[in-house]
């Protein structure tokens, strides 16, 4: 099995702390260079340096704001006129916990621009160099409730849902080109995110936040929350040249959790 990521440039977005954190350590202990893409500089800085490189890779990072789109065209242009890039992990945090009902539009428009037409922008300009070179490997961090809604989470069931749908109708027109196009759909991880979706929880319930977390892991079959880790492990494997026939799936790593086949 190749597993193998010599030479292979990945850009890692949304890969300060977290799942994009650890998605970037994954790839880069398989070989890639990583080209890290956050909107905090200092937290880019420091997880640079826990990235290996022991084959000499030069990675490095770029400052965006994924609230800001020509900010994000802007950082895009200036890395692929430096170098092509062969991995694409789309990860941006998402939209604030609530009802659907008391949402306002405006959360709608912010969400869909962060995740879709960010998406799409850094899709768009890395697909030329992927031709060029004949692999390419787009993969999206979403959710499992594009398979199952979540409660108490309106517009990122909503957002999500889009995003896997622009995903599938991209796989299908760049597969002939040796470009894959993935997504992977955390279940209830370890992770700052669930750390506040458990407080928001709490709160409106009027509850102790470890009675939403013990109720949560009992909703799991495998009694447990996951780690960032687990998650970069089918991220880096789908990124590997020994992934090149799965393209255009939504793969479920929720321990089990998701209601559907």
């Amino acid at each position: 099995m190749n597993l193998s990521l010599n030479g292979k440039n990945a850009l890692i977005c949304g890969s300060t702390l977290g799942i994009g954190l650890a998605v970037a350590e994954e790839l880069a202990l398989l070989g890639a260079t990583c080209i890290l893409l956050a909107r905090n500089e200092q937290s880019l800085e420091t997880a640079l340096d826990k990235l290996d490189n022991s084959i000499g890779q030069e990675h490095y990072f770029e400052v965006a704001d994924f609230a800001n789109i020509e900010d994000v065209r802007s950082k895009i242009t200036a890395i692929t006129a430096r170098q092509n890039i062969h991995i694409l992990i789309n990860n941006t945090g998402g939209p604030a916990a609530g009802p659907i009902i008391n949402a306002e539009e405006e959360l709608f428009i912010k969400a869909f621009s962060m995740h879709v037409l960010c998406n799409h922008i850094l899709t768009k300009a890395v697909v030329p160099g992927m031709k060029e070179d004949d692999y390419g490997r787009i993969i999206n961090i979403i959710s499992t409730s594009v398979k199952i809604p979540l409660p108490n989470l309106g517009v990122s069931n909503t957002i999500r849902g889009a995003v896997a749908s622009w995903a599938k109708t991209m796989a299908n027109e760049l597969g002939q080109f040796n470009i894959t196009v993935n997504n992977i759909l955390p279940g209830m991880t370890a992770t700052g995110r669930l750390d506040s979706l458990i407080d928001s929880t709490a709160s409106n319930r009027g509850v102790e936040r470890q009675q939403v977390a013990n109720e949560m892991t009992g909703s799991i079959p495998a009694k447990r929350f996951g780690t960032a880790a687990e998650i970069a492990a089918v991220a880096a494997f789908l990124a590997t040249p020994a992934a090149s026939y799965v393209n255009g799936v939504s793969i479920q790593v929720d321990g089990g959790r998701t209601g559907s086949i």
